[in-house]
């Protein structure tokens, strides 16, 4: 998966690759393998050889997906953007009264269901969360508007593009 990543105010480019408990991240021109594991729920724990370090992650109170991350005593402000998924956005930008469907960017398992079908939403608001690759992602709605379909329960596992959920 290819992010960009504004960690303090400063952009990279990651490229995460995950293969059972290892990840392979790529941050710029450097490269990271790593074993993690998550203990409880926002906090992560980094292996590197002989070297442990643990990361809590937790959510910044609002819009643009930002969370607090501290590694050994050191707070960052973190906002990762899914580059495929602000092409896509435009798209239901430019059409405000069609349909925006809400879907997955890979395989995971339905763990929160935030809303109900028929709510009244406004873009940026929560619809569901899907974890993958032991991460809890929380996808947002792209538009205002309401809650036509939930085409998920939570527990489901899903795969990479399947639709959850739908906006008009």
């Amino acid at each position: 998966m290819k992010f960009q990543a504004k960690i303090d105010g400063e952009n990279h480019d990651v490229e995460i690759h995950r293969k059972a408990d290892t990840v392979t991240a790529k941050v710029g021109k450097r490269e990271y393998v790593l074993e993690v594991s998550q203990p409880e729920p926002n906090v992560y724990s980094l292996r590197s050889g002989s070297v442990r370090t643990e990361a809590f992650v937790s959510p910044v109170a609002g819009p643009g997906g930002k969370s607090r991350v501290i590694v050994d005593g050191h707070e960052f402000e973190v906002e990762l953007t899914d580059p495929k998924r602000l092409r896509g956005s435009g798209r239901d930008a430019e059409h405000g009264d069609g349909k925006a469907e809400i879907r997955t960017a890979m395989p995971g398992k339905v763990v929160r269901i935030l809303v109900e079908k028929g709510a009244a939403i406004e873009k940026g608001d929560g619809v569901l969360v899907v974890e993958a690759m032991k991460m809890q992602n929380e996808l947002k709605s792209p538009k205002a508007g309401t809650v036509k379909e939930i085409r998920v329960e939570e527990g489901s596992t899903v795969s990479a593009g399947d639709i959850l959920a739908v906006i008009e």
